[in-house]
C-alpha cells in the first residue's frame, strides 16, 4: 500500500531566513504564508518546519522554552493556525521539526527541575562531580566541542547536555517526560500538522554514564547512540500517538550506520517512517563534515547504492540547515573552473537527487541553486558549532588561514543566508539589515530572475519534480549501480518486483561530475541503449545519429559534457 509521503516532495524552511514580513531582518511565519504560492507552483507537498516553537534562540530554535507556543520573532499562534489552513487550501501539509533529546535552560522544567521542585527533580540528568577530572561527572564530549556537563549554581550538581550548555538533556528514565512528550505530539497534531522530522532521535536513552572511550569528536558515543530503550521510546510514541493519527515521521539519526538506520526505519517496528543518514554527504570530509579530502565519483556512487539497496525506503537529500549547500559541496563551486559551470551542476544535482529512490527534500534556495555564503571572516559567521569548533582548532595550534578554510566550508550558515528572492534590496527578504548576511551574488541567482525563465535551473527542479511524479518506476523501482570511472557514474532504475515496483519503464542515469568533457568507455555505452528523455544540456541522443523516423541509437562511445546529466529511457527487459 502507497503511503502519501511517499508520492510527494517536501521542502524545507528555515523560519528566520526564508521572508521577512514586519521589517525586523528576521523571517517569520506570515512571510511563509505569502509564498504559498510560489511553493505550490514548484510543486511542493510537504512543508518541513525548522523550530518556531518559543525560544532564547541560542541556537536559533533548536533551544524550546514552550513547546505549546510560538516565538513572538516569528509571530504567533494565530499566524502559525492560519499558516496550516493556508497550505492546505493549496493540498500542502505541514510538518514541525520535534526536538525532545533536549529543552532550553529556560524551559519551566528546567526551572522547576534545578530548584528540585516536587515532581521535577530528575526531569534532567542531573549528577555530582567527581572527585577528580574537574569534578566532572564523566568525560563525555558534546556535540559542539565542549564538555557535556555543565555545573548549575543552584542546584549545585551538574547536568548532562549533548548539545549547547544552555540545552540540558531530557531524563527518559523518568516516565513523566514521555508522557509530556506525548501531550506535545497530540497539541500539535490536534492544530493539523501532518508529522514531525524528529531531530537527534537516536541519542535520547542513556544506557550508562560512566565515561566514554576518548575521541577527538565526540567521547561518549557508545553509551548513548541507537540504544535499545532509545528503540522502545519511538515504539511507543508510534503506537499510543502517531499511528492512530496517521502522523508521519522523519528522524535525524546521528553518526547512524546502516544497520542502525535499518531498525529505525523498519515498517514492521514501527519507531520512524525513514531516517536522515549523512554517508553521502561525508565522503568527502574528514571527522563528519569539517575537513575535506579529494571528492571521488565512484565512491559517492557506492555510498549511494549501500543506502539506496539497504533501505525499504529513503529520505533523499541533497541540502539541509546543517549542511553546505551541494552546489558549492559537489558542483562547479569546488573545482577550479568556478562559477563557469554553476547553472549545470545545479541542475546535475536535481538529477541525481530525483532519480533515486525515497521521499526528495528540498531544501531553500537549493531549487535556484544558492551557493555557500561569501563571507570574508568569522565575525560574519553567527553559528555557533562554527566558533565552537574554532575555538578547539585553536587549542590544537592550527593556524588562522587554516581554520578559517576549513570552517568556510563547512560551517552551517552556509546554508541559513537568507532566501535570494530578486535583484532589490535586501535581495527580496527583507527592508531592515537582515539578522545574517545576504550571498553577494543574489543579483545573479534569485528567483524572480529564474521564475519565467525556461532554462533556468528553478524551471528545471520544476520539471525534475514533473518526471518524478508521472513515474512509477522512478517512485519505487529498483536501484542498480552500473558504471564508475573517474568523473563519470550511471546507474539504472527498473521496476522491481512487487506489485507497485514501477510502471514497465527502466532507465539509465548518467552523471559527469567534472568541469571537463569526458568520453564514455564501450563498456559505458554498452550499458545505455535507448532514448534520451533528458539532459541538462538540452542533448537529444547519447552517441549518433538518429535517422529519420527512428529514434537515437547508441553508436560509438559518446562523450559527456563538463557536468553533463542524461536520463536514458531502456528497452524493457534488457
Amino acid at each position: 500500500m502507497k503511503k502519501w509521503w511517499q508520492e510527494t516532495v517536501v521542502y524545507q524552511i528555515y523560519p528566520r531566513s526564508f521572508q521577512d514580513s514586519n521589517g525586523d531582518g528576521i523571517g517569520d511565519i506570515p512571510g511563509i504564508t505569502s509564498r504559498l504560492p510560489e511553493l505550490a507552483e514548484l510543486g511542493a507537498g510537504v512543508l518541513w518546519l525548522s523550530p518556531v516553537y518559543k525560544s532564547p534562540q541560542i541556537d536559533n530554535g533548536y533551544d524550546i522554552s514552550d513547546y505549546r507556543d510560538i516565538d513572538p520573532i516569528f509571530g504567533t499562534m494565530s499566524d502559525m493556525e492560519n499558516l496550516i489552513a493556508e497550505a492546505g487550501k493549496r493540498g500542502i501539509k505541514i510538518i514541525m521539526d520535534l526536538v525532545i533529546n533536549h529543552t532550553s535552560d529556560e524551559h519551566d522544567w528546567f526551572q522547576k527541575s534545578r530548584r528540585r521542585e516536587n515532581g521535577y527533580e530528575d526531569y534532567y540528568i542531573w549528577k555530582p562531580g567527581k572527585k577528580d577530572r574537574r569534578n566532572l561527572p564523566n568525560n563525555w564530549t558534546s556535540f559542539f566541542m565542549e564538555d557535556a556537563w555543565s555545573f548549575d549554581e543552584i542546584r549545585r550538581e551538574y547536568y548532562l547536555h549533548l548539545f549547547h550548555k544552555k540545552q540540558p538533556d531530557l531524563n527518559y528514565r523518568n516516565p513523566k517526560v514521555l508522557e509530556e512528550v506525548k501531550n506535545i505530539l497530540k497539541f500539535w497534531l490536534d492544530k493539523g500538522v501532518a508529522g514531525f522530522r524528529c531531530d537527534v532521535i537516536n541519542v535520547l536513552w542513556k544506557t550508562s554514564l560512566a565515561d566514554g572511550k576518548k575521541s577527538l569528536m565526540l567521547t561518549g558515543l557508545e553509551h548513548y547512540k541507537c540504544q535499545e530503550g532509545n528503540h522502545e521510546i519511538l515504539r511507543t510514541l508510534r503506537k499510543e500517538v502517531l499511528d492512530p493519527r496517521g502522523a508521519f515521521t522523519v528522524g535525524e539519526t546521528a553518526m547512524v550506520n546502516l544497520e542502525e538506520a535499518k531498525l529505525l526505519s523498519d515498517a514492521a517496528r514501527r519507531e520512524l517512517d525513514m531516517v536522515f543518514y549523512f554517508d553521502h554527504l561525508e565522503m568527502d570530509r574528514r571527522f563528519a563534515r569539517f575537513i575535506p579530502k579529494k571528492f571521488r565519483a565512484g565512491e559517492l556512487l557506492a555510498r549511494l547504492a549501500k543506502w539506496q539497496r539497504g533501505l525499504e525506503w529513503n529520505a533523499v537529500y541533497l541540502e539541509n540547515h546543517d549542511q553546505s549547500r551541494i552546489v558549492s559541496h559537489y558542483g562547479s563551486g569546488r573545482g577550479k573552473n568556478g562559477q563557469l559551470y554553476w547553472e549545470r551542476s545545479a541542475k546535475l544535482l536535481a538529477v541525481l537527487e530525483f532519480t533515486l529512490r525515497g521521499t526528495p527534500f528540498i531544501y531553500q534556495g537549493q531549487e535556484i541553486g544558492m551557493t555557500n555564503f561569501d563571507f570574508t571572516g568569522l565575525d560574519q559567521v553567527k553559528d555557533i558549532e562554527t566558533h565552537n569548533l574554532n575555538r578547539l582548532m585553536k587549542k590544537l595550534l592550527f593556524p588562522a588561514w587554516l581554520r578559517w578554510k576549513w570552517l568556510r566550508l563547512s560551517s552551517r550558515d552556509n546554508a541559513r543566508t537568507p532566501v535570494q528572492w530578486d535583484a532589490g534590496p535586501g535581495a527580496g527578504f527583507t527592508g531592515a539589515a537582515p539578522w545574517l548576511g545576504i550571498n553577494s551574488n543574489y543579483g545573479r541567482i534569485n528567483y524572480h530572475d529564474q521564475k519565467n525563465d525556461a532554462g533556468s535551473v528553478l524551471s528545471f527542479y520544476k520539471m525534475m519534480i514533473r518526471f518524478r511524479a508521472g513515474s512509477g518506476t522512478i517512485k519505487y523501482g529498483e536501484f542498480r549501480p552500473l558504471y564508475a570511472k573517474g568523473p563519470i557514474i550511471a546507474y539504472e532504475r527498473r521496476p522491481a518486483q512487487t506489485p507497485r515496483g514501477g510502471d514497465g519503464e527502466s532507465f539509465v542515469v548518467l552523471l559527469n561530475f567534472s568541469g571537463k568533457k569526458t568520453k564514455l568507455s564501450g563498456a559505458a555505452a554498452a550499458l545505455c541503449p535507448g532514448t534520451v528523455i533528458l539532459s541538462n544540456t538540452g542533448r537529444e541522443a547519447l552517441s549518433g545519429t538518429a535517422r529519420a523516423g527512428q529514434p537515437p541509437f547508441p553508436g560509438v562511445p559518446a562523450a559527456l559534457e563538463p557536468w553533463e546529466a542524461v536520463v536514458v529511457r531502456t528497452p524493457a527487459g534488457r
